[in-house]
């Protein structure tokens, strides 16, 4: 968010509900919405969604000049929805962590831009993660705008239906285009169906927020002119949810590599026995070195200093907790020629290297 010029703030989790009625979305927002009063009897509500926030944000101050623009603002945060069924865990919760971003804009032109901008951006997350997914035409529901775009895990047991051209790789949510037939082309016989985890979603909002909270911007004529906005979403929680619905199984969790807690857990041999008398600060020795060798492991070796367990059970938890390359520390690791039991979760490999090849073979293999 930062390289494509987003600025990070944070937003208050309670927004007073005066400027959900500017927005006249209020009276729309249904059951969903966690709503209190305090002890003076104003009315809050706990957001799910910031627009109204950002938009009163920038009425606040005097209109910034058109030079400025665009102004990017995004947020990581806890967002709250009163879901009627809670369920499948972290996919579907009345609290979820989301990161959120609200663009400002001067014209519709350059609106379109930034939203083409910032879909770039989620499109290459996407693509580190590593998950099949689709962007999808999307329905605005109660957010609204004049253009959106979801992006979706493909899941068996997704919630929402996908429908997908062949001919011409249109997609969309079968909320848009509720018949099986491409909107795009036309064509009836070559369109998937198929259900999709939502992970993330875009919004072109034009003028629906910052016009009735009154975001404006100092234009050319130096007259305070209505501000274009979009409104971009990505479901942090559920994100890590659905990836591990996807790619763990009965037995064992699975990450993605660059949302892996840790890529590599150290093993070292367990207190007493005659490999710790040999090998002694070898699995210490390793740690460093796998992190000042490999740049993008700073952080995410863990060395399992729980000696009083066997190695055994310790591999077993590294393998359930889904690490992706476990090193057990063993007699052989010392010496002359040192070599070391590479198991690699992911291939499902047993290898035994020499340090230098155990860096190589992180290096080749991990997908950042």
């Amino acid at each position: 968010m930062q390289t494509i010029g987003g600025q990070k703030m944070l937003f208050s989790e309670l927004t007073n509900s005066r400027l959900w009625k500017m927005s006249g979305r209020l009276k729309d927002a249904g059951p969903e919405l966690f709503t209190l009063k305090d002890r003076h009897n104003h009315h809050y509500i706990l957001s799910p969604t910031y627009e109204e926030v950002a938009s009163d944000l920038l009425s606040l101050n005097p209109p910034i000049s058109y030079k400025h623009f665009p102004l990017k603002v995004y947020q990581i945060s806890s967002k709250f929805r009163d879901e009627m069924k809670p369920r499948y865990g972290l996919m579907r919760g009345r609290e979820f962590l989301m990161k959120d971003m609200y663009s400002f804009d001067i014209d519709e032109t350059s609106a379109k831009d930034t939203y083409n901008e910032i879909c770039t951006s989620y499109d290459k997350i996407f693509d580190r993660i590593g998950i099949d997914y689709v962007k999808v035409l999307g329905d605005s529901g109660s957010i609204g705008g004049n253009l959106s775009h979801e992006y979706q895990f493909k899941a068996p047991i997704g919630e929402d239906c996908i429908i997908t051209c062949n001919k011409c790789n249109f997609s969309a949510n079968s909320e848009v285009c509720h018949e099986k037939k491409c909107p795009n082309c036309g064509e009836q016989e070559n369109v998937l169906v198929q259900t999709g985890i939502e992970v993330g979603h875009t919004f072109l909002l034009g003028d629906k927020y910052s016009k009735p909270l009154k975001a404006f911007y100092l234009g050319k004529n130096a007259k305070p002119q209505v501000l274009q906005m979009g409104s971009y979403g990505l479901g942090l929680s559920r994100i890590l949810a659905a990836c591990v619905e996807l790619l763990s199984t009965e037995t064992d969790i699975a990450w993605p590599d660059v949302l892996a807690p840790y890529n590599v857990a150290v093993i070292p041999p367990k207190a007493g026995s005659k490999e710790e008398q040999v090998t002694k600060d070898v699995p210490e020795n390793l740690y460093k070195l796998l992190e000042d060798s490999i740049p993008q492991l700073k952080d995410n070796v863990l060395l399992d200093d729980r000696l009083s367990l066997t190695i055994g059970r310790r591999y077993l938890d590294a393998k359930r907790t889904g690490y992706r390359y476990i090193v057990v520390i063993n007699e052989k690791s010392s010496g002359e020629k040192p070599t070391f039991e590479m198991n690699d979760t992911k291939e499902t490999d047993r290898l035994y290297l020499s340090q230098e090849e155990l860096i190589e073979y992180v290096k080749q293999n991990t997908k950042f």
